[in-house]
């Protein structure tokens, strides 16, 4: 068995990070270009002032979530041989997980803005409440619960660290 060094984990642990970033990229990306093309739309001129309000918040968060989920990037080349590994690692897990809560609340935004239109305000309301907390749910519940759980886990020694034998015993979580 190979053991890793602190740099090559910290090297995989990054890499993990940019596959996870990449899933989310895109979608915030499309998001961001529904949102820019909605205002040159024949109808835009129609919408009421909520719904301008509306779509004025979904935009600024999409905006929001696509600089941090894109960041990591820049960051990265700005570190670039500096020996800030770990530190690049820590601030992609913050931008990644900030990123994700403003897609969320953009998604939620955008949801109601297309709610309202078709629906009304009312229905608009309770059903973007229960869009958002789906996704709250399976973007930040979820993991929560598993990491929670994961402490006990049989493979786990009491100290909540992996048994011996396994490839990351003994090496502190990067992430």
């Amino acid at each position: 068995m190979t053991v890793e060094t602190p740099h090559q984990r910290l090297t995989r642990n990054y890499g993990e990070m940019l596959q996870e970033i990449r899933v989310a990229q895109t979608g915030v990306q499309f998001l961001l270009a529904f949102l820019l093309a909605l205002a040159f739309t024949p109808r835009f001129p129609e919408i009421t002032e909520f719904q301008r309000t509306v779509y004025v918040v979904a935009l600024l968060l999409g905006a929001a979530a696509t600089a941090l989920l894109i960041a990591p990037a820049p960051f990265h080349r700005l570190v670039f041989r500096r020996r800030l590994k770990s530190h690049l690692v820590t601030a992609t897990g913050w931008f990644t997980l900030c990123g994700l809560g403003f897609l969320v609340l953009s998604l939620g935004a955008s949801m109601l803005l297309i709610l309202d239109v078709v629906l009304g305000t009312r229905q608009a309301v309770w059903l973007t409440m229960g869009t958002v907390t789906w996704f709250l749910v399976w973007w930040f519940v979820v993991p929560m619960v598993s990491r929670r759980h994961g402490r006990r886990h049989p493979s786990q020694s009491p100290a909540g660290r992996p048994q011996s034998g396994h490839p990351d015993a003994g090496q502190p979580d990067a992430r």
